[in-house]
C-alpha cells in the first residue's frame, strides 16, 4: 500500500498534534497499578503484509514513526502478537497509519487457535487508540472487521499491557516419572499411576460416542501419534470420563518399516525448525489441559531411516534424528516442567542412539508385537538407566507370523489374539519398578484386512480381544456377554479354487451365551490386488457350519472370513486364505512352449523382461508385456494345422479392453473368429471351433494406461 497524506512523515509537532486528536477509549491506569509492556520485541504475524517493508514484526518494535505494519487491501484482516505466556491485560494501544481500521476487535486467546473478543471498537477515526481490557491470554490480535479508507490497514505500532502472569500449573497435578533405578514409578498430582491404555483409532467427532465405553474397559489412557487443532475435542471427552492422553508428535520417517517420508537430519535445518516450532505451538496450547499425561516425539523412526539410508550415512542419521529428538524434548521442558517426554520406537536397538544423544527423555516407549516380553531382556542386558512404557502391542503381526501353504502370513485364530493381549499385559506388569504401563493396540473400528488383524471392535462388534483387554485392566468380565467362537476353520481346496466356480468353507461355531448366530462370509483381496477392503462374498449355507462360497475372477490368494455375530454386538471372526487359479480347461494346451512372437514386449521394467514366450510357458508366475501402445499382437505356431476348440487368456492387471482373436493355416492370411470390446482382464475363456496353425491376439484398446500383458496364452485342441 503506498503512503498517503502527511501522516507519511510523522513529525514530533504532528505526532503531538494526532496523539492530543486520538480517539481516547479508556483512561490511564492508575500510578499504583502494576503493569508492563507486554508485546514489545515478542514474535507477531498477520493474515498478510503488504511486502517485505511491512512486516508484522515492525508493529512490535517500539518505533512509532519509523516502521509499520501494513496488510492487504481487504476485509478482514488481522495482525496478532504472541505474549510468550498467559498475561492478564490491562489495556491495547493501537498507533495507527492513515490506513485505519474503522471497526476491530481486540482478542485474546491461550492457544492461538481459540479466540475470544475482549473489546469491540466501531467508528474509530485512527490516530492512537487507547483500548481498555478485562481478560487473559498468551495471544492477543487486533481482528480488522472494516476498513476506514481504501487502503488495507497498517499499524506504526501494538502496544499490549498488563500483568504478566507466569506459568500455570497442569490440572490435576503434574506428572512425574519418581523413583530411583529399577524402581521407577509415574505419578499424576503425587498419586501413582499405571498407564492402562488403548492407542485411538475414531474420529475426534466420534470420541463423546466411544469415550464411555473405553472407560468401562479400564482404560485410563489413551495413545495419539499428531497433535494439532483437532486434538482439543479429543481431550476435552478424554479428561470429562477421567482418561489421559499421551499425545503424539510425527516425524517422518514415522512408522518403521515400509514408511515414507525421507529427511535429512544432517543437513535438513528448516524441516527441524519447522518441527520444533509446530511441536511448541500445541505444547503451549495444551500444556495445561488436564488430559495431557506425556508428550511422545516420534514413532518408529530410528529404525525407518533404513528405508532412506544405508552404512555410515544411515548411522549419522540415526544420531542426528536422536539429537534432533532431545532438543523437542529439551523446548518442551521450557515451556511445559510438568509433563514427561517420551519417544517411541519398534526397535530396541534404538535405544543406544537415545542414551548417547537424547539424556532431556524422561523415560523411552517401545512398539513390541510377538517379542514383547523380549523387551525387558533386551532392556536388562542394554544396562539402560530410565524406564519405559509400550505404545503399541497386542498378538504377532503380520510380519512375525509363519506363512501358510498359500505363501501368505498365517493369521492367529480369535483365540489366539486374545490370548496375545492377555501375554503383552503380563509382560509389562512383570517388568516391575521398570515398565510403567502400556498403550495396546487399537481401540479401533475398520472392518478390512488390518482391521480384522488387531482392532478390538472393527465395525463396532467386540471380540474377544477386546474382552481379554478389559478383563486385564478391570480384573473382571463377569456379567458380560461375550463374543460367539469359531475355531476349526477350513477351506476346500485351498490352493486351487478355479475363478468364478465355489469352493468350501468350514467352521466350528459355539456362543457361550447361546444366543442365536448369524453369519457373514467376506473376501479381501489384499494379497491378490493390494485392496485392503473387505467385500462380502456370494455365498450359501449347505448346514453344519459349512458355507459354499464362489471365488473371485480375479486370480491369486486371497482372504477368507467367517463373520458370526450374535446381535448383542459381539462377533466372532476366523480368516484362511484361498489361492484361486484359472478354470480348468479340457483337453491339451496346443500352444504350450510353441513358437511365439509379438509386436513388442518389455525388455526391463519392474519384473521384466518379459518376451512373448513366457505367455506359452505353462508357468503362471511369468508373463508378456507390450509396450504402452495400440495397437500390438501376440501370436503362437501350433506347428501344423490342429483343432483349436478354446482358449484360455490369464491377464496381468494390464489387460485388453478391446481385441480379436484370429487365425490362419500360413502365418499370412487371417481371418477372426472372435471379437470383443468389453474386456475386464482376470481371465478370459473364449470358443472358437475351427482349425489352424497360427493363432494370434491382435489387441486395439488398453484397459489400464499400461500396455498388454498376459501370463498364459492357452491355445485348447
Amino acid at each position: 500500500m503506498p503512503r498517503t497524506g502527511p501522516t507519511s512523515l510523522v513529525t514530533p509537532l504532528t505526532l503531538a498534534a494526532l496523539l492530543a486528536s486520538s480517539l481516547t477509549l479508556a483512561a490511564a491506569p492508575s500510578a499504583g497499578a502494576a503493569e508492563t509492556l507486554l508485546s514489545q520485541g515478542r514474535t507477531a504475524t498477520a493474515s498478510t503484509t503488504e511486502g517485505p517493508a511491512f512486516p508484522a514484526s515492525a508493529a512490535v518494535d517500539g518505533d512509532l514513526t519509523g516502521t509499520r505494519w501494513a496488510g492487504d487491501r481487504s476485509d478482514p484482516q488481522w495482525l496478532q502478537v504472541d505474549l510468550g505466556r498467559s498475561a492478564t491485560l490491562s489495556r491495547a494501544v493501537l498507533t495507527w497509519e492513515a490506513a485505519h481500521g474503522k471497526d476491530y476487535e481486540i482478542q485474546a486467546s491461550d492457544n492461538g487457535i481459540d479466540w475470544r473478543t475482549l473489546k469491540a471498537v466501531t467508528g474509530s477515526d485512527g490516530g492512537t487508540d487507547e483500548v481498555a481490557l478485562s481478560g487473559t491470554g498468551r495471544y492477543v490480535r487486533m481482528l480488522g472487521t472494516q476498513r476506514a479508507t481504501g487502503y488495507g490497514y497498517s499499524l506504526w505500532e501494538f502496544q499490549v499491557y498488563g500483568e504478566d502472569g507466569g506459568t500455570q500449573p497442569p490440572a490435576g497435578g503434574a506428572v512425574r516419572v519418581t523413583g530411583t533405578q529399577g524402581n521407577w514409578r509415574l505419578t499424576v498430582g503425587g498419586e501413582p499411576y499405571t498407564v492402562k491404555g488403548l492407542t485411538w483409532g475414531p474420529a475426534v467427532a466420534d470420541a463423546a460416542r466411544y469415550m464411555p465405553d473405553v472407560r468401562s474397559m479400564g482404560v485410563n489412557t489413551l495413545r495419539t501419534w499428531g497433535t494439532d487443532g483437532t486434538t482439543k475435542a479429543l481431550l476435552d471427552t478424554a479428561a470429562a470420563h477421567g482418561v489421559k492422553v499421551v499425545n503424539g508428535f510425527w516425524l517422518q520417517p514415522g512408522g518403521g518399516p515400509g514408511s515414507g517420508g525421507c529427511v535429512d537430519y544432517v543437513t535438513d535445518a528448516a524441516y527441524k525448525s519447522g518441527m520444533l516450532t509446530e511441536f511448541a505451538r500445541w505444547v503451549e496450547a495444551y500444556r495445561t489441559h488436564p488430559a495431557t499425561l506425556m508428550w511422545n516425539v516420534g514413532n518408529e523412526s530410528v529404525l525407518g531411516l533404513q528405508n532412506c539410508y544405508s552404512g555410515a550415512v544411515l548411522e549419522a542419521q540415526r544420531n542426528a534424528y536422536t539429537t534432533f529428538v532431545n532438543d523437542v524434548a529439551r523446548k518442551i521442558h521450557e515451556i511445559d516442567p510438568d509433563h514427561p517426554v517420551t519417544s517411541t520406537d519398534a526397535w530396541t536397538g534404538a535405544w543406544p542412539y537415545y542414551r548417547r544423544n537424547a539424556p532431556d527423555l524422561d523415560l523411552y516407549s517401545m512398539n513390541a508385537y510377538g517379542d514383547i516380553c523380549g523387551v525387558r531382556q533386551d532392556w536388562e542386558e542394554g544396562g539402560y538407566t530410565k524406564p519405559y512404557i509400550i505404545t503399541e502391542t497386542g498378538p504377532a503381526g503380520e510380519w512375525e507370523v509363519p506363512d501358510d501353504a498359500n505363501g501368505v502370513p498365517d493369521e492367529p485364530t480369535d483365540v489366539q489374539k486374545a490370548a496375545g493381549y492377555t501375554q503383552a499385559w503380563n509382560c509389562v506388569t512383570g517388568h516391575q519398578g521398570v515398565a510403567l504401563g502400556a498403550t495396546l493396540f487399537h481401540y479401533g473400528i475398520e472392518h478390512d484386512f488390518g482391521g480384522v488383524w488387531f482392532n478390538l471392535l472393527p465395525d463396532g462388534l467386540k471380540r474377544l480381544s477386546y474382552y481379554a483387554v478389559k478383563k486385564a485392566y478391570s480384573g473382571s468380565t463377569a456379567g458380560d456377554n461375550t463374543p460367539p467362537v469359531v475355531s476349526g476353520m477350513t477351506v476346500t481346496p485351498a490352493g486351487s479354487a478355479p475363478a468364478g466356480a465355489e469352493f468350501t468353507v468350514r467352521a466350528d461355531v459355539r456362543d457361550p451365551d447361546g444366543d442365536p448366530l448369524t453369519y457373514k462370509i467376506f473376501l479381501s483381496g489384499n494379497y491378490a490386488d493390494g485392496d485392503k477392503r473387505l467385500v462380502e462374498a456370494q455365498w450359501r449355507a449347505t448346514g453344519n457350519g459349512t458355507f459354499a462360497v464362489t471365488a473371485p475372477q480375479k486370480l491369486g490368494v486371497w482372504k477368507v472370513y467367517v463373520q458370526a455375530e450374535d446381535g448383542r454386538g459381539n462377533a466372532g471372526i476366523e480368516t484362511r486364505s484361498v489361492k484361486v487359479v484359472a478354470p480348468p480347461v479340457a483337453g491339451t494346451d496346443l500352444a504350450l512352449n510353441r513358437p511365439t512372437t509379438a509386436s513388442s514386449f518389455q525388455p526391463s521394467y519392474g519384473d521384466c523382461p518379459c518376451p512373448p514366450q513366457q505367455a506359452t510357458d505353462g508357468n503362471g508366475a511369468t508373463r508378456w508385456a507390450s509396450d504402452w501402445s495400440d495397437p500390438q499382437w501376440i501370436q503362437v505356431d501350433l506347428g501344423s494345422v490342429r483343432s483349436v476348440r478354446q482358449l484360455q487368456l490369464v491377464w496381468d492387471p494390464a489387460y485388453a479392453r478391446a481385441y480379436e482373436v484370429q487365425v490362419s493355416d500360413d502365418g499370412t492370411t487371417w481371418r477372426t473368429v472372435h471379437t470383443t470390446t468389453t474386456g475386464d482382464g482376470d481371465v478370459d475363456t473364449v470358443d472358437t471351433a475351427t482349425t489352424a496353425r497360427h493363432v494370434r491376439l491382435r489387441l486395439t484398446a488398453r484397459g489400464t494406461g499400461w500396455g498388454y500383458s498376459l501370463h498364459e496364452f492357452g491355445v485348447y485342441g
